[in-house]
């Protein structure tokens, strides 16, 4: 019984500070986009984005060939 006069208010504690998590993440906009991560690993994006994106080269001329040797 005496364990009771702890537990009860730390799950209290433990609840408020749960909700209090929930409702900051929902005003600073972590929930806005729900879809977008999912679009973004699903989808390929086009070659013209991923290069600009990543200020890399596309296509032929950006495979590295120092592997492939000519028998």
């Amino acid at each position: 019984m005496a364990s009771l006069y702890l537990l009860i208010p730390v799950s209290l504690i433990f609840c408020a500070l749960a909700i209090w998590i929930f409702f900051w993440a929902v005003n600073n906009g972590q929930y806005d986009d729900l879809e977008g991560e999912a679009d973004r690993i699903l989808f390929e994006e086009d070659d013209d984005d991923l290069s600009s994106k990543s200020g890399q080269q596309s296509g032929p001329s950006a495979i590295d060939h120092s592997e492939h040797k000519d028998t």
